[in-house]
């Protein structure tokens, strides 16, 4: 991380997807899936699987503050995942694909439940259950996961599950692509 970036760690069910979302997004320099929101130092993948860790699948966004704010982080965030989901999106089923934001600093936090509280009315009468949390620790997701979509386009889930997320979102942040 140089001093011109900052940090943003998102969960919104599975890495895969949440990576190859913010990977287009203009002012990001660098997106890495891993875990994180619980308890168990230096978790694998299937450790986190169970349930029994804590951990929530997770993105580390380095970004440039001066080209995309986190404000607008949070735009793509919500509009990428459904966050009225308790522990669950789509398929993706357990504690592992919570829809969850750990801030690295106050005015996250602030500006994190701030943007929550105004969501109310995209999604009336489904709360949203997106937990707002310190990050207390990161923990890089194995090699294999690192760039999945990139390097996995014709997987089924990349096919059926990546590939119509990214067109929604190419359609609707266009101002937001690099």
């Amino acid at each position: 991380m140089t001093q011109e970036t900052e940090i943003a760690v998102f969960g919104g069910g599975c890495f895969w997807c949440t990576e190859a979302v913010f990977e287009l997004v203009k002012g990001v320099a660098k997106v890495t899936p891993g875990y994180a929101g619980g308890s168990v130092a230096n978790p694998t993948y299937r450790q986190v699987c169970t349930g029994e860790t804590g951990h929530a699948e997770v993105v580390r966004v380095e970004y440039d503050p001066r080209v995309i704010s986190y404000r607008d982080l949070l735009q793509v965030f919500f509009a990428t995942h459904d966050p009225t989901t308790l522990n669950r999106q789509g398929a993706d089923v357990g504690t592992a694909y919570r829809s969850v934001i750990l801030y690295t600093s106050q005015a996250q936090k602030k500006e994190a439940e701030a943007f929550i509280s105004s969501l109310s009315e995209a999604f009336p009468g489904r709360p949203i259950v997106t937990e707002v949390i310190p990050l207390e620790a990161f923990y890089e997701a194995e090699g294999y996961h690192r760039e999945y979509f990139r390097t996995n386009p014709f997987a089924p889930y990349c096919q059926v599950v990546i590939d119509p997320k990214i067109a929604k979102f190419r359609q609707k942040f266009v101002p937001l692509l690099k």
